[in-house]
């Protein structure tokens, strides 16, 4: 029979570990109310196992119920931002900067309003108002040009970037007018780009046959866009899904690239009869096309590097298995195979593993670099010999990861080497691009969204 001491004592130590228990609960709760505020890192290795070990749906009750004081706050915050963003019009007001250190360097990032609508997260990624919310930006020499989702054109003076104020200049265009013309629905503009004075757009749209994606071109003009349909895909498919690709970049004389998604059809990426899946040269004068690569699931990147000969693509895999591909273009023209969707380091978002994980072994071309989980892969932006990059580099921007990861690159193309990321909390970057005159890198968000300007300020080894 235990003493009375005993007893007291025995209470003594419940009422501690009790104590101790509540201690860490309550830490626990703000440190996850903060999390619900703030924001979190999807890299995180900590939120991957969370998130793998709780159901998708449990989770987002849990943040609406027991934290719902926390998402009011993020909500309010957000729509604080998205007045004053409003109440600057066309301004291009910098709203915030920063300072990130990453390895040895040092970085001033600098974020501007934009006038564009705002993807809206909780809707999900298949949702088809959010394909009218994926913004584009372009340096065209003095300039920076913008294109939002639903086809509105800006541009500003790209030497304002270094004061507080972008001041855009609206950019009338006749995108509404020319599909209406063909009764067509715009589903969403997924790429801008230059070649010389002429500016070429893909666009993807609905009419009865179904969904397309094609390309546009237009003189460059300051007092009006007159956009003509330039390049048909001829490739339709019945329901909205976010796997259309679109990116357009310089290739060999007077041609350009022009990737394409593979539309969510099974098979379709390894058939050579059709554009889906596939990266097709286009010829400027005649509009021929030819197949350069296929086995494409969704690109996102697309650079040609002239010097090298060879094709970089950087393009979404399933659950997992974003890769960044490498296209040693050779004498013999052969037509490359990426694997999709025999082959891919990812799984299927079922739960399931249909996939090959070797490519080579199945006679596919294996990823330069493959990031499981998924980062949200999109476009990159190859430099060498400047302030950014001693070598050869790849800066490869992110979605899901919102963040910048840095390559290094050997001679011959052929080892990838991580140098870390910069993390951009609460910003999904969809577009990146390299100005040399300004030594400056410019960012696409598309969370509020913004322009980003990132500087590299000094080395601190």
């Amino acid at each position: 029979m235990k003493t009375w001491p005993s007893k007291i004592k025995n209470k003594k130590f419940l009422i501690f570990f009790i104590s101790i228990i509540l201690i860490l609960f309550i830490c626990l709760f703000f440190k996850v109310s903060n999390i619900v505020k703030e924001g979190y890192d999807k890299q995180s290795k900590i939120v991957e196992i969370t998130k793998s070990i709780i159901p998708n749906h449990y989770i987002k009750k849990i943040k609406e119920n027991l934290f719902f004081v926390s998402n009011l706050k993020a909500r309010n915050d957000y729509l604080e931002i998205q007045v004053k963003k409003f109440e600057q019009g066309l301004k291009g007001e910098k709203f915030k900067s920063e300072i990130i250190t990453l390895n040895s360097d040092k970085y001033e990032i600098n974020y501007f309003f934009t006038p564009f609508k705002r993807l809206d997260v909780n809707l999900g990624w298949n949702a088809e108002t959010n394909s009218l919310r994926a913004h584009y930006a372009e340096i065209n020499d003095d300039k920076i040009f913008l294109i939002s989702g639903e086809g509105q054109t800006i541009y500003f003076d790209k030497k304002n970037i270094f004061t507080d104020n972008l001041f855009f200049q609206d950019l009338p265009n006749n995108i509404n007018d020319i599909l209406k013309m063909d009764n067509s629905k715009l589903i969403g503009i997924r790429d801008l780009f230059f070649y010389d004075d002429k500016i070429l757009i893909s666009i993807m749209t609905e009419n009865q046959k179904g969904i397309t994606i094609d390309l546009y071109m237009a003189d460059l003009n300051l007092e009006k866009i007159s956009f003509e349909k330039f390049f048909e895909s001829g490739e339709y498919w019945n329901k909205y899904n976010v796997f259309s690709g679109g990116r357009i970049e310089r290739f060999e004389e007077n041609s350009i690239l022009f990737a394409i998604g593979y539309a969510h059809k099974k098979n379709v990426s390894q058939e050579l009869d059709n554009l889906l899946g596939k990266i097709i040269k286009i010829n400027l004068s005649s509009k021929n096309h030819e197949i350069i690569s296929i086995g494409h699931r969704n690109p996102q990147g697309l650079k040609y590097l002239d010097k090298y000969n060879l094709i970089i693509n950087s393009e979404h895999g399933p659950k997992g298995g974003d890769e960044i591909n490498i296209n040693k273009l050779k004498g013999d023209k052969k037509i490359k195979n990426y694997g999709w969707d025999l082959a891919s380091y990812g799984t299927a978002y079922d739960g399931t593993d249909p996939y090959k994980k070797s490519h080579s072994k199945y006679g596919f071309e294996e990823p330069s670099i493959y990031y499981t989980p998924s980062i949200g892969i999109s476009e990159i932006i190859y430099m060498e010999n400047n302030s950014f990059c001693e070598k050869k580099c790849l800066w490869t921007s992110s979605l899901r990861a919102n963040s910048i990861y840095l390559i290094d690159i050997n001679d011959d193309f052929k080892k990838f080497s991580s140098k870390g990321r910069i993390f951009l909390k609460n910003n999904r970057i969809r577009d990146i691009d390299y100005d040399k005159d300004l030594d400056l890198i410019i960012l696409m968000s598309e969370n509020i969204p913004a322009i980003i300007s990132l500087k590299r300020l000094e080395n601190l080894r």
